[in-house]
């Protein structure tokens, strides 16, 4: 057990977080105490205690956790990736300075020194700002919007996943009444939207084509009964689960015209995919895949996952050789990251700090290496919590073939208006109001609106939901 003492609320967040990165099997308790001597004081397992107080630092929160980590780096003898950065969005800040005026190492210099983060990570980062600047340059942030639509079953759920979603044979029941509900939801924004931009669709969940080829057919005809394609520039599926894919899902698909699908495969090696719950073979990833292309889908992205339970280097290298025979159109690799939610066990994953941090590292230099190969560029990057060896989720994708909407969600400049059961609506304001709820005055562009979670709940209370996002949308 690891424990922090704090004389500010304020430094706990922050704190804890730096240490979890640098033990994240490790149990930390954090208590705040005002009437402490010292901003900062934590007692590691082995005895060891470590003291922030005025003789080391000022009182302003980012030299706090510069000094914390210094020392944690100094006791562990390791470097976290992104040093003491713990937001999920590392490339906002690159872009801020990109459209600053900043040059590329100015940046550099200023991430280090403000954040401990290395030239690698922090050069990641601003070439990703620079492609994103490049492909969003066309938008209009504030006439223009993204719409997201969740479908929130799956064939079964993954021991890793903590998304809101389960298995379709719980709720088969309900599906189409979900649906009636959805789709009511979606007729509200479509009215509330019509003199809008819509630049891109995306439906995700879960498994959108855990719904039959004839539900999906019900909900893409609403789509386009309801909503301009004027101004579409990307209607994403994320189709992901290769058992839940048919010719006669695809071609409905097509049909209405989707630009772009997932086909998610994680790992190639049939023993991982086997203890992580996914019930399919390599074989049927491999097959999905064919007949995607044999429809007719020309943007077909895949996502793998770095550092699921059991995997050693040389297991990343053939799933990414098997990728690479194949040839998407875009590659997203993700760092494994642990939530509250899932079910698979911390320990598995955390054999030893070093050796998870060397594995990882590894795996994610190889992925790199091979996007390159396949003439795949970074385009979008995100951070977790509990995301494994703090590093972070990287999107590659050939030069044309870069998903709009992955940058949209991580730059926060454009509204997201999202429909279903645990959707998220992030309204961005032209300008900064007083934050919702805030004792502290705090002023805010994005406004957020959340769906409720549970399947049931979100179809008996669908009136609610859309009086409550009507408060919001377009405010």
């Amino acid at each position: 057990m690891i424990q922090i003492i704090c004389k500010s609320e304020s430094y706990t967040y922050n704190a804890y977080h730096i240490l979890k990165a640098f033990y994240p099997s490790q149990d930390v308790s954090c208590q705040t105490d005002e009437k402490a001597s010292n901003y900062v004081t934590v007692r590691l397992p082995d005895e060891q205690e470590i003291i922030v107080d005025s003789e080391n630092v000022t009182e302003e929160k980012r030299q706090i956790d510069l000094y914390l980590y210094d020392q944690l780096e100094k006791v562990t003898g390791e470097k976290l990736a992104w040093g003491v950065l713990t937001g999920v969005r590392p490339t906002k800040l690159a872009m801020q300075k990109l459209e600053a005026g900043w040059k590329k190492e100015d940046y550099i210099t200023w991430a280090w020194e403000s954040a401990r983060v290395g030239r690698e990570k922090a050069d990641l980062a601003w070439e990703i700002a620079r492609r994103e600047q490049s492909i969003l340059k066309e938008l209009d942030y504030e006439e223009g919007y993204s719409l997201y639509i969740g479908i929130p079953f799956c064939p079964s759920v993954c021991s890793y996943c903590s998304f809101s979603s389960g298995p379709l044979d719980r709720w088969k029941g309900q599906v189409d009444a979900y649906l009636d509900a959805l789709l009511k939801e979606l007729e509200f924004i479509a009215e509330r939207s019509k003199d809008k931009k819509l630049n891109t669709i995306y439906i995700g969940g879960g498994t959108p084509t855990t719904l039959t080829a004839q539900q999906l057919e019900r909900l893409m005809s609403w789509v386009d009964e309801k909503f301009s394609r004027e101004y579409l520039l990307e209607y994403t599926v994320e189709a992901g689960r290769p058992d839940s894919i048919t010719e006669e899902k695809l071609r409905a698909l097509q049909k209405h015209q989707i630009t772009r699908i997932s086909i998610n495969p994680q790992s190639m090696q049939q023993k991982t995919l086997d203890t992580i719950g996914r019930k399919h073979t390599v074989e049927q990833i491999k097959d999905a895949y064919a007949l995607a292309r044999k429809v007719g889908f020309d943007n077909i992205n895949m996502d793998i996952i770095a550092g699921l339970p059991g995997e050693e280097l040389s297991d990343m290298e053939d799933t990414l050789k098997q990728i690479k025979a194949m040839g998407p159109d875009s590659l997203t690799v993700h760092s494994l990251a642990i939530k509250r939610a899932a079910k698979m066990e911390m320990e598995d994953l955390n054999r030893d700090t070093d050796t998870t941090h060397k594995i990882l590292s590894g795996m994610i230099e190889k992925a790199a290496e091979t996007a390159e190969e396949m003439d795949l560029y970074p385009y979008y990057l995100y951070r977790q919590k509990n995301i494994a060896g703090n590093f972070e989720n990287v999107g590659y994708a050939k030069v044309d073939k870069a998903g709009i909407y992955n940058i949209l969600i991580m730059e926060e400049k454009q509204s997201i208006i999202a429909a279903g059961a645990g959707a998220s609506t992030k309204i961005v304001l032209k300008d900064p109001i007083p934050m919702p709820g805030s004792k502290k005055k705090k002023m805010t562009r994005l406004i957020r609106q959340e769906n409720v979670k549970a399947v049931d709940a979100y179809i008996s209370r669908i009136d609610e939901m859309i009086e409550r996002k009507g408060e919001w949308l377009w405010h």
